[in-house]
């Protein structure tokens, strides 16, 4: 163990590059208030609706990474111990990126901003059958209270999950037995995975996304973005595993570990486009007005290059490339890939929200791509310092034996 790098230090390109992107997005920000978030209503709501998407992107891309802890965790998997630390240092920026996204959505729904959540306007709703029959779940309160609940736990049962590792770092486990270690793991594993399914797997897309259309529903939704965010969360990890690798970190991970990463970002590829296509089928077969709403500006209107777009870059293009074996274990492939599947998974969710803000005119721009550098350095910065504020290598893991020998 004592030959190995077991210690990661940030080195002063990466902190270089996470400033400038930050500044990028800072300036971004200031000169998008001045031109945008002062203009009239329509202008706002495009202003706050750039933010809304990235933070939320952001957020559950980072909180798949706890996810994926907790459930190899359940299943007893030891394949990951090797490269834990990554996913663990991932979920760290959720409080982050959580709080940031509290703050935009409560000034929305508290500002009564009704170009963005329609159902905020208390006379829109008293004059719809529709609108009034979801009052009891789409209402200021119930937004407010379970928004804070889910980003509150997500931080909180993380944090537990953190700590509990750590513990992997001491010879005596803390004064615990390796299976008492693990039970307790899988406890804390089970509670997280409990929460994250009333929330991301139920409420939360719900709420701060299909509420956007608040006539349209679809019991599918939440399940569309829980694999576009986890996919999109493998491929994080996917790049910062071949980073820290090619920097001679992570010397127990191999290329079989990269290759059962590889093998999520593939599999939920195709799941992905599995909801993808089920949502649109039955809506468009259904043929109702209700539902077919969501779809037809984005499918005949201003919105259809982007919307398509999607189809081929998670879903085509994941399937030509990442199918075989060989590529799978390439670290210029995976790389590529990683890249290009969180870019699209971006792209997905900025028609998800926007679409429904700005229906007429795609606004894409400098604007969202200078927000976006925001939130990739400070997440840059963010993993980086948590990835060098403990040992990568959870040495007394009882199952980091079993990842070293892991074969696929």
């Amino acid at each position: 163990m004592a030959s190995i790098k077991e210690q990661f230090e940030i080195p002063s390109k990466m902190k270089t590059w996470a400033f400038a992107l930050i500044g990028i997005g800072v300036l971004s920000l200031i000169i998008g208030f001045v031109t945008k978030g002062m203009g009239d209503e329509h202008e706002k709501a495009i202003f706050i609706g750039t933010i809304m998407y990235n933070t939320i992107f952001w957020t559950l891309v980072c909180n798949a990474s706890m996810f994926f802890i907790c459930a190899t965790t359940m299943a007893w998997a030891g394949w990951p111990a090797a490269f834990r630390r990554i996913p663990e240092a991932i979920s760290v920026m959720v409080p982050i990126f959580g709080s940031i996204t509290l703050a935009v959505l409560l000034y929305v729904v508290f500002s009564h901003n009704h170009h963005i959540y329609h159902w905020t306007d208390d006379a829109a709703v008293a004059a719809d059958p529709i609108l009034k029959g979801k009052s009891g779940f789409l209402n200021i309160k119930f937004f407010t209270i379970w928004s804070i609940l889910a980003v509150g736990l997500w931080s909180l049962l993380g944090w537990r999950m953190r700590k509990l590792s750590a513990m992997a770092d001491e010879a005596s486990l803390g004064g615990m037995s390796a299976a008492a270690f693990i039970k307790e793991n899988t406890k804390r594993a089970a509670m997280f995975l409990v929460w994250f399914g009333l929330t991301v797997g139920s409420t939360v897309p719900w709420l701060w996304m299909m509420s956007l259309d608040a006539h349209w529903y679809s019991t599918m939704y939440s399940w569309y973005n829980f694999a576009s965010t986890f996919v999109s969360g493998m491929s994080l990890v996917a790049l910062w595993l071949i980073y820290l690798k090619n920097k001679g970190y992570m010397e127990y991970a191999n290329n079989e570990h990269l290759h059962d990463v590889a093998k999520f970002m593939f599999a939920f590829s195709v799941f992905w486009t599995y909801l993808w296509f089920s949502q649109y089928m039955l809506i468009w077969y259904s043929n109702q007005p209700e539902e077919t709403i969501y779809f037809k500006h984005r499918v005949q209107g201003s919105y259809k290059g982007i919307f398509f777009l999607n189809l081929i870059i998670n879903f085509i293009c994941p399937l030509i490339i990442l199918m075989k074996r060989a590529s799978k274990r390439s670290y210029t492939l995976v790389t590529f890939m990683a890249v290009l599947i969180i870019f699209g998974h971006w792209i997905d969710y900025y028609q998800q929200v926007m679409g429904s803000i700005s229906k007429d005119h795609v606004t894409l721009s400098w604007l969202d791509f200078g927000v976006l550098s925001f939130f990739l350095g400070v997440m840059i910065f963010g993993v980086s310092r948590a990835l060098a504020s403990k040992p990568l290598v959870p040495k007394h893991h009882p199952f980091l034996k079993e990842s070293i020998i892991h074969h696929t």
